[in-house]
């Protein structure tokens, strides 16, 4: 562990204070701030000291109400007449704005989700490469004329719904108001965003950024809780599309929710994702992408490479490398940028506690980690140690459901059809990473595996351009790609009869 100098809730008070100076954060609705309807507030907790950031807006649906009113005459008044170079080019400076603010959104996100500084800078550059990249993408989106015949002529065009909703997780704020934001105003829609209850604070100083750059209205931001704005925001009857990441339960209400009125949906659920490191691999390399595929950002993240699954003949040089690698990792003050901070809240930490518990009864063996780090400065916020299971069977618990936490699980296997086998053994098909030197077997193996994205011989692949989302339970409908430009468009189908030509 990382001794520090400075007390670490010092820093945070600090930095709490710096970060909060003369920032409201409330209701942003048709382009102005405000205190939500019932006049309360709630407020999210730092996670390295356990301590209240700011109070917060607590919306609830009438405040949602006012946000899709605000969206439609947007929509209807302006933003819908709008060419994709005009949108595009109030994208690009609404971000230029967001990058002038970088570090002080990026401070906002370390505070709000814990995340070592340096990670939560690169989270929200890439959230802004994002927008900026839709921005671009929507002005060469074309529609089709297919061939009908001579006596008549079609095409097709792409329409925006209109008001769409986005519900955003707390593990990435800004990068996934990119990845949903910038696909539904570069596509011609206005939006109304539910930020995440425990990280709210990020996602509202965006909105606050896009006040005279956007037209009021365009962007909207509810803060709340899931089962008041969030529910609002999914059935509500006026919006007309809605985009969710979160988990498999709540994703399946949400579900329910926009049902009623068939509004539909783009899901990016959970993910148990496979990292399979076959006998010719690049052991050294294979190892230290492990440690970063599972332990990235505390391994909350839905693409997280969890499971690792690796040949018999290289396990023991594998584990080796890969435990020396765990074992050197810092959890400390994310503000000191040490590779790890504290989990998000508490009962998400309690939630991977009892994970840890469960791997020990199902007969898994802790190789490293296991328990809340002994450091006296620690112990007011939400640390939790890197932790390495061995000895894990496919068919436990904890092989088979989503931890999301800094917990990894070591499978072996003899032949190419058992890892196949395990790899698509649960529920989810997020993403895979394959660790091999022979091309025909890493295109075999990105056939074979049952995932939305497959990364052979790195992890985290995801750039502005690749489509992301699931197989199974882990999602419906792709984002990052031109494709998250079609999910947030209809396609309409014009024919026109031709008659005979004459003088």
């Amino acid at each position: 562990m990382t001794d520090y100098t400075d007390s670490l809730r010092a820093n945070h008070e600090s930095a709490i204070k710096d970060a909060t100076d003369g920032v409201t954060f409330g209701v942003v609705v048709g382009g102005a701030t405000k205190a939500a309807v019932a006049d309360e507030t709630f407020a999210p907790d730092d996670p390295a000291i356990a301590a209240s950031i700011a109070d917060v807006a607590r919306g609830h649906k009438k405040d949602v109400d006012d946000a899709v009113a605000a969206a439609a005459a947007a929509y209807e008044d302006e933003w819908g007449e709008t060419t994709p170079m005009e949108r595009g080019d109030a994208i690009r400076e609404w971000t230029g704005v967001l990058r002038d603010h970088l570090d002080d959104l990026a401070l906002l996100e370390t505070l709000e989700v814990g995340k070592p500084l340096s990670a939560a800078r690169a989270d929200v550059a890439t959230g802004l490469d994002f927008f900026e990249y839709y921005a671009a993408a929507a002005v060469g989106e074309e529609g089709s004329v297919p061939s009908v015949g001579d006596d008549s002529f079609a095409y097709t065009r792409r329409e925006p719904y209109g008001v769409t909703g986005q519900i955003l997780p707390w593990n990435y704020p800004i990068l996934l108001m990119g990845w949903k934001v910038g696909a539904a105003l570069a596509a011609g829609n206005t939006s109304v965003t539910k930020p995440a209850e425990q990280a709210p604070l990020a996602v509202i100083r965006a909105a606050q950024l896009a006040e005279g750059v956007l037209p009021d209205g365009v962007l909207n931001v509810v803060p709340g809780f899931g089962d008041e704005a969030g529910v609002a925001v999914a059935g509500h009857d006026d919006i007309q599309k809605v985009s969710f990441t979160g988990s498999v339960p709540v994703g399946q209400e949400v579900m329910r929710a926009a049902a009623d009125d068939v509004t539909p949906v783009t899901l990016e659920l959970g993910g148990k994702n496979p990292f399979v490191v076959f006998p010719d691999a690049d052991v050294e390399a294979a190892a230290q992408t492990a440690v970063v595929a599972g332990l990235y950002n505390n391994g909350q993240s839905c693409d997280s490479g969890t499971r690792l699954i690796v040949h018999q003949n290289v396990k023991d040089e594998f584990l080796d490398r890969y435990l020396d690698a765990v074992e050197a990792r810092t959890v400390g003050d994310p503000l000191q940028n040490a590779n790890q901070g504290p989990l998000c809240y508490a009962t998400h930490r309690k939630k991977v506690e009892q994970y840890v518990e469960l791997g020990k009864k199902e007969g898994a063996t802790v190789l490293s980690g296991g328990s809340r780090p002994t450091d006296a400065e620690f112990k007011g916020g939400y640390f939790f140690e890197p932790t390495v299971f061995g000895d894990v069977d496919p068919e436990m618990r904890i092989a088979q459901e989503e931890v999301f936490g800094p917990v990894q699980f070591l499978l072996e296997f003899s032949t190419y059809e058992e890892a196949i086998d395990v790899a698509n053994g649960v529920t989810y098909g997020l993403t895979a990473g394959v660790f091999t030197q022979d091309a025909s077997r890493a295109h075999r193996a990105a056939a074979d595996i049952e995932a939305g994205s497959i990364w052979v011989n790195q992890y985290f692949g995801t750039v502005p351009g690749t489509p992301f989302g699931g197989f199974k339970q882990s999602g419906i409908g792709r984002e990052c790609g031109k494709e998250a430009l079609t999910e947030y468009t209809q396609s309409k189908s014009v024919h026109l009869a031709l008659g005979d030509p004459s003088l």
